[in-house]
């Protein structure tokens, strides 16, 4: 799958889905507020260089998930001699924010998007909204 491909699910998907885009990157956040995304899509190293995004179309999906599916994925500690965070299609702690839950995968498969990718960005999603309601209930 493609960038384009991926941000056409995300923005059809899900309602109320809004996007800001910084630097050739885009940030998907549940309304108006956009305090935190739920998910973004990294094309370039300016973040971070973990994934070497410099590569020609090669990109990062990264996605904010809870903890208990981020332990399930992952465990509580990372493997001996960590991870290859430059790997394609393989889903990945974020090299960053992963102490955060957040995972993530460079350009994943059509295969890995439906298998591994959807069921995480629903997640992700409802997380967001859920937050985004707490705290309208609050105020």
């Amino acid at each position: 799958m493609d960038e384009f491909a991926i941000s056409e699910y995300i923005a059809g998907a899900f309602a109320g889905v809004e996007t800001t885009e910084a630097d050739g990157n885009t940030f998907f956040f549940y309304g108006s507020d956009h305090k935190f995304p739920f998910a973004t899509l990294v094309a370039n190293d300016l973040y971070d260089s973990y994934s070497d995004l410099g590569r020609p179309g090669v990109y990062r999906l990264n996605i904010g998930v809870g903890k208990a599916t981020f332990r399930a994925l992952f465990g509580e500690q990372p493997p001996a001699g960590g991870y290859d965070y430059a790997a394609a299609d393989r889903l990945l702690p974020h090299p960053e924010y992963g102490k955060m839950y957040w995972v993530c995968v460079l350009c994943p498969s059509a295969a890995t998007f439906e298998a591994a990718v959807r069921p995480l960005l629903a997640e992700a999603y409802d997380l967001a909204a859920g937050k985004q309601a707490r705290r309208a209930g609050r105020g």
